[in-house]
């Protein structure tokens, strides 16, 4: 845009301020954002703080030099940790916390903003990227007159059903693509969280729509040839034109260049192949000490092979993590591992039959990269619903839960993990259906295709 806020010409290169979530499972989407869109020749400048920088993977020599990090600390709130930048630092009770020290960024964003438009039409700002909860991001936009796109980072029918509250057009897209179940109680009691004053003084629900009402476009993470119903009729999200983003898979390349002197990828060598369920639930919000011990005790009963990625409870002490005598009963077939685990490269590798996840939607399209079917356990969020929707594609099971607290027992545990990954018949079916996806999820050109149509809308939207 020139300094009147006129589009510059078509040709030109776009420069596009990024400033995602604190969690890591938005940072590095944004990143991925980040270098297609420099892999274009466009400009990028990245806005997070100093830590959740530093923790950033390396961007690829050919785009680094068109990606600007810009670090804003992250404000002093009392009963947060020090240092602790991103929700993966913090317990979940601890959440509420982050978000109102997130929200301390709103002035330093704001004179960052008006700097960058203030320098001049060659370092001025076309489009601002923010994600769901970044309100105040989506203002400082308004105020500079820089337009603003609202990141969704899921699956389109579960952000239609989560928008039923925000406009009317957005629950028609469910569609035929709805999940056969309808959520438990459990899960509906922690989505009344979404619109319950908390810590930050503002709610979730009260987060989504400021950022929405104030954005210009929608950009979701996902694809027609993925959710065709729900891309179809998701055009629209309370007046706003939604744009596909694509499903934004990392490289399969990127599993196979992990060191052999990993300790989790040595294990993996040593096992048959198509042997081993991997475990991870993701790097946020951890099962509660008592479920850690039924899911041990479950993987036990299976008797299936298992690598398992463990996040330590919280409120557990380090020698009561795991049942007792559990490591020693399973040695051999099973290896569990508390630090970093190469995720990319373990879901890579040949000895790999299966992965039990929380089905959190960076892990979910990792997964299915690989062709690999899923023994679902969603713990928050968009997990439940990303599960029903896996679920509905056949690709996988959920493990069986209490409706009115979630729990779930060791017998059942075990015998999703035999019915998805050791007995024959259930294996080749859920396979089959999770290699159809790998089709989608692995087609490069398609989801490139989809950042070219994001870069058009760009260009060609008219205020």
């Amino acid at each position: 845009m020139d300094g009147d806020g006129n589009s510059s010409s078509s040709s030109s290169p776009l420069h596009v301020v990024i400033c995602p979530w604190l969690a890591l499972g938005h940072l590095l989407p944004c990143l991925d954002i980040a270098e297609r869109l420099a892999s274009r020749g466009h400009r990028v400048s990245f806005v997070s703080t100093p830590r959740n920088i530093a923790r950033l993977p390396p961007l690829r020599p050919a785009v680094a030099p068109l990606v600007e990090f810009v670090a804003l600390p992250l404000p002093h709130v009392d009963g947060l940790p020090e240092g602790a930048e991103s929700t993966n630092d913090v317990p979940y009770d601890k959440f509420e916390l982050h978000r109102k020290a997130f929200d301390g960024l709103a002035a330093p964003f704001s004179e960052f903003l008006r700097a960058a438009c203030a320098e001049g039409a060659g370092s001025r700002p076309d489009w601002l990227i923010v994600d769901t909860f970044h309100h105040w991001a989506a203002a400082a936009a308004v105020e500079n007159k820089v337009p603003c796109v609202m990141l969704l980072l899921g699956a389109a029918t579960v952000i239609a059903g989560f928008a039923r509250g925000v406009s009317e057009h957005a629950a028609a897209a469910v569609g035929k693509e709805r999940p056969a179940a309808e959520a438990p109680s459990f899960e509906t009691e922690r989505r009344k969280l979404m619109t319950t004053q908390n810590a930050s003084g503002m709610t979730v629900a009260e987060r989504y729509f400021l950022t929405l009402m104030r954005s210009d476009l929608v950009a979701i993470r996902s694809c027609a040839e993925w959710e065709p119903e729900s891309v179809a009729a998701l055009t629209t999200l309370a007046g706003k034109p939604v744009v596909p983003l694509g499903l934004l898979p990392p490289s399969p390349e990127g599993g196979r260049g992990v060191s052999k002197e990993d300790a989790a990828v040595r294990w993996l060598d040593a096992q048959p192949a198509k042997s081993v369920v991997y475990v991870a639930l993701g790097s946020e919000v951890p099962l509660r000490a008592e479920q850690v011990h039924e899911l041990a005790l479950g993987l036990e009963l299976s008797g299936a092979r298992f690598l398992w990625a463990l996040r330590k409870p919280t409120d557990a002490p380090d020698a009561a993590v795991l049942p007792p005598g559990f490591e020693e009963r399973t040695r051999g077939r099973g290896l569990v591992v508390t630090g970093w685990v190469p995720q990319i490269g373990v879901l890579a590798h040949g000895a790999v039959a299966a992965f039990l996840t929380h089905c959190g939607w960076n892990s979910t399209i990792e997964g299915l990269l690989f062709g690999h079917p899923l023994i679902m356990l969603p713990i928050s969020s968009d997990q439940g619903p990303n599960a029903r929707l896996m679920e509905g594609r056949k690709v996988g099971m959920q493990v069986p839960r209490d409706e009115s607290d979630g729990s779930f027992r060791r017998e059942d545990v075990a015998a999703t993990v035999r019915a998805v990954a050791v007995e024959e018949d259930g294996r080749r079916v859920f396979t089959a259906n999770a290699k159809k996806m790998q089709e989608i999820v692995a087609d490069g050109a398609c989801h490139e295709r989809c950042i070219d149509g994001f870069i058009q809308q760009l260009r060609s939207y008219k205020a």
